[in-house]
């Protein structure tokens, strides 16, 4: 099939547009369908569009794609890169097979990486980012801004400190220009087959800072967990919901007979667990950032030492000197200050009455909000 990729550019160019256009934070093409927004939170089909042909979809998609990445889609079945649409913007994507067509996913990433203070996060991160060495984990589900959080701590960094930074990314999406460091931005697939051989001769390379995209196996977990011994500062992240679920899989993805060792090891070089969550804010105009955060102080890693998991939550509800809250503290605070409703609290809530407890306040049924019992 003959493509004519300036003519399919336009036409996706004209999607990323309209996504910039709209607010949202991602467009998803798929054949036999009309586009579709990711809104708040929400998909929104874009059927005035009309529907996105099989055809079409190919068109457009390969249209973005070099010689390599169209061979590597095709014999992958998938792909994921940056791209950077001219006059757009720059987006994550996704490529990929489905019953039906090729179709993709593009995530927008913002021109410069936002400021720490701005994205709503707690001061004690930016204590977390002074620190000389160990290991920082931002956790969450995918689509809770992760990547962009990293990418406030790799800026502050870059503004307050010289430092060598290596990030090591599945792409590249937010990028770095030196400001104070130095940093080498590297992609794997286009500047190194694999996150562990990337993360294993970065320790030959004299950073002082390593940011690696994902933990995703034993392996890389090893090698993130020796960087952080050998006297570098780490960012990583996981696909985990709560600081504790968090250590937990850091352990359990251990043979049992290992799991001592790295308990103890995890114990040593941890520094802190950020575990956040976007919700749609309360007068409908974007999306608000709840956030869990574990320190490790000496009695957290005593715990973990220990293997006793379970009481890591009760040391975050009193360990607020420290700068540690859970996610029903987060979830208070963003709705006694009126930028979340009670409803997308409760929704998210695991312990509905403590919930109600917490806040002070049982909301009236009619409006989903009160001011007490």
């Amino acid at each position: 099939m003959s493509v004519n990729a300036s003519s399919d550019q336009r036409l996706l160019l004209e999607l990323l547009k309209r996504t910039v256009q709209q607010g949202a934070t991602d467009l998803h093409i798929a054949g036999n369908a009309p586009p579709v927004l990711r809104m708040r939170g929400e998909l929104v089909p874009q059927s005035a569009l009309g529907v996105v042909s099989p055809e079409i979809s190919q068109k457009m998609l390969f249209s973005i794609l070099s010689e390599y990445q169209q061979e590597e889609f095709i014999t992958e079945k998938e792909i994921d890169l940056a791209y950077e649409a001219p006059g757009v913007g720059r987006f994550r994507v996704n490529i990929f097979f489905d019953r039906n067509a090729i179709g993709a996913a593009f995530r927008r990433i913002p021109d410069e990486p936002i400021n720490i203070s701005k994205l709503g996060l707690p001061s004690v991160i930016t204590k977390l980012c002074d620190k000389e060495n160990g290991l920082i984990l931002i956790t969450g589900a995918t689509g809770s801004g992760k990547t962009t959080t990293l990418a406030a701590c790799i800026d502050y960094i870059n503004t307050h400190y010289n430092k060598h930074i290596i990030t090591i990314e599945d792409p590249i999406e937010y990028i770095h220009k030196n400001k104070k460091s130095l940093i080498r931005q590297r992609e794997v697939g286009l500047h190194t087959n694999s996150f562990n051989s990337a993360l294993r001769v970065s320790l030959r390379q004299d950073p002082d800072v390593i940011l690696v995209g994902e933990m995703r196996d034993i392996d890389s977990v090893k090698v993130t967990l020796t960087a952080a011994e050998t006297g570098h500062l780490v960012f990583s992240t996981l696909h985990t919901n709560g600081a504790v679920e968090t250590i937990s899989r850091v352990v359990d993805i251990f043979p049992g007979e290992n799991q001592s060792h790295i308990r103890v090891q995890l114990s040593s070089v941890l520094e802190g667990v950020l575990s956040q969550m976007l919700i749609p804010m309360a007068n409908g105009k974007g999306m608000a950032l709840a956030c869990e955060i574990l320190v490790a102080t000496p009695a957290v890693r005593n715990i973990i030492r220990e293997g006793k998991m379970h009481t890591l939550k009760g040391l975050m509800e009193i360990g607020t000197e420290a700068g540690m809250q859970t996610m029903e503290y987060s979830f208070k605070e963003l709705y006694l200050r009126g930028k979340i409703t009670y409803e997308e609290a409760e929704a998210r809530v695991t312990d509905i009455e403590g919930f109600k407890k917490l806040i002070g306040a049982v909301p009236s049924d009619d409006l989903g909000m009160g001011t007490g019992v």
